[in-house]
This record gives structure tokens, C-alpha cells and sequence, in this order.
């Protein structure tokens, strides 16, 4: 089981979104600790990094798995066409 840590940038969007969809995604981030990697992850191109990305409808949620510390830290969430 991973512990979830959320940047400000994430914590900063759940507060301001939707009611339903703030929801959703808080329903999506407890599976990540779960299963840090579902079928439908994908690794964000194009960073030194390994950043990773599930939607959520139009959103996405970034995040980095931290194996030692045994965290998944949600760097970002945002609309599809900002996240990138």
C-alpha cells in the first residue's frame, strides 16, 4: 500500500473544483495507492523524470511513484489541454 502526498498546485485544484468532480478524482487517487500502475496509466513523454498520467473525463492527474518511500506524489491535475 503507497501513501499519497498531493503538491500545493493539486491540493490548490481539488479545493477550487466541482464538488462531483473533485470527487472523482480524490475516488481515483485512493486506487492509485492500491495499484500505483492501472491498465489505463501512461508515462508522460519528453521529461528526465518518470511522470505518469491517468484521466479522470477531460482531467489529468501526474504523478511520480517514490519505491522507497513507498509514495505516489500527485505533482499535478489539471484540463487536458493545459496539463501538457
Amino acid at each position: 500500500m503507497f501513501e499519497i502526498q498531493l503538491s500545493s498546485h493539486a491540493k490548490k485544484f481539488l479545493n477550487k473544483a466541482e464538488e462531483q468532480l473533485a470527487k472523482r478524482i480524490i475516488e481515483r487517487i485512493e486506487k492509485l495507492c492500491a495499484e500505483p500502475f492501472p491498465t489505463d496509466v501512461k508515462r508522460v513523454v519528453n521529461r528526465k523524470e518518470k511522470i505518469f498520467r491517468v484521466r479522470v473525463g477531460d482531467h489529468r492527474i501526474q504523478y511520480t511513484v517514490h519505491y522507497e518511500e513507498s509514495l505516489v506524489f500527485i505533482s499535478d491535475i489539471e484540463k487536458r489541454s493545459r496539463a501538457y
